[in-house]
Order: C-alpha cells, then structure tokens, then sequence
C-alpha cells in the first residue's frame, strides 16, 4: 500500500498543469532558472518557487546555486523517460509549446530528448545501429556488441568508461513523434554528445529542435550511410 502511495503523489507532483509545463521545459536537457521556468509555466516567481520546491523535495528536480541564481534540472535521467513516456499519450499537435508550433516538422524530424537524440533522425541512426549489429536488442532495452565497442571506440566513446557510471547503458526510448525507440542511456546521451562536439549537429535557441550541419549530413552518411 505504501508504494501505491508514492506512486499516487509523484503522478499527482507530475500531472499538476504549472509542474507539468517547468518539467516539459526541461526536457530540452538544459538548466533552468526559476525565472525561466515561471515563465513557461505562466506563474509568478513566488508560485513558481513553492512548486519547484515540491518537486525538488519528491526528488524529481535537483537545483544548483551559481552565485545569486538557482538552477533547476531532472534529478536522474529516469524523470525525463517519465515524461517522455507520458507524453506518447498525448495527440502529437498538443506537444509542441508555442514557440515550436511554426517548426513542427522540424521538433519532429530531430529534436533532443532530454540529453539524448529523438524524432526521426534520432529514431533513423538507432536502427542504423540496429541493422549494422552495433547495437543489439534486449528485452526492454538494447545492449552493445562487441564489434559496437569498436565502433564507439572510434567516436572517443569508451563503452567501458560509461558501464562504470550508475546510468542505464543504452535504453530504448519511445519516441513520440515516431511511436518506436530511440537509442537513450548513457551511450545515448555520449553519441549526441558528440555530434554536437563535432558540428555534426547543431542546436536551435530556446527549442529542443536540433538542425543537422551540411558537415554532418555527408559525415552520417559515411559513418552510417544515412541519409538525414
């Protein structure tokens, strides 16, 4: 009965409008201030404040004090395949915030997903992975092969280095543009690391969409022979 419970408080924490709003804000995989996050949930800083201490409380948000300023992001990576799970239960249109809704086929072609890559380029370089048996399925999640290790080795990704972190290795994501997994994870988060490292890929101000480079159209194509 406890964990029902618990259960119950998180997903009434969750479903409450203006909280909804600062934790879909954050799946753009930034910190946010207070001030950010009042404004996209449409509250004054006092009310935004009492909620964001709710959540910092039930241990969904972390915050970080960098000089006069507070800084709000997910306490663990398991908060944002939370919202992402959520949100393939919503009609897509109803998901894109205002600022998105001029560009959405852009959110829906790449877009990150927290800190990781979604839509249908993110979904695309998955099954790339897939097909070429870098990465393999299993069961609810995906694992890496041992010519995958190699792979990532070339990339400056050290498969081992990331076993060692307390993270998920590579998850399966459901993307909800594509309705199918995404590639998510620590691996996940250090491949969209470094596509944004390398130019591959390149952010848009204030919007999860992500705009692949010229740079990273022809290099995708070499290391995967994707076209994007």
């Amino acid at each position: 009965m406890e964990s029902v419970n618990h259960f119950s408080t998180i997903a009434l924490l969750i479903g409450e409008p203006a909280r909804a709003a600062m934790l879909w804000k954050i799946m753009d995989g930034r910190m946010h201030t207070a001030t950010e996050l009042a404004i996209a949930a449409d509250l004054s800083a006092q009310n935004a404040s009492m909620h964001l201490a709710k959540l910092v409380k039930a241990g969904l948000l972390s915050v970080a004090k960098r000089g006069r300023l507070k800084y709000y992001q997910f306490a663990n990576p398991n908060v944002a395949y939370v919202m992402e799970a959520i949100a393939n239960l919503v009609p897509k249109e109803n998901l894109m915030s205002p600022d998105d809704l001029s560009d959405g086929s852009r959110i829906k072609y790449c877009r990150t997903c927290y800190d990781h890559l979604a839509g249908k380029v993110g979904v695309a370089i998955t099954d790339k992975l897939l097909s070429r048996k870098i990465i393999e399925t299993n069961h609810q999640d995906f694992m890496i092969s041992g010519s995958g290790i190699k792979w990532f080795e070339r990339l400056d990704i050290s498969i081992p280095e990331l076993k060692e972190n307390k993270r998920a290795l590579a998850r399966k994501c459901l993307d909800w543009s594509e309705k199918r997994p995404h590639l998510a994870g620590a691996v996940g988060a250090a491949l969209a690391n470094k596509l944004f490292d390398l130019k591959w890929l390149q952010r848009t101000k204030n919007s999860r969409i992500v705009s692949v480079t010229p740079l990273g159209q022809k290099k995708i194509y070499d290391l995967l022979g994707l076209v994007v």
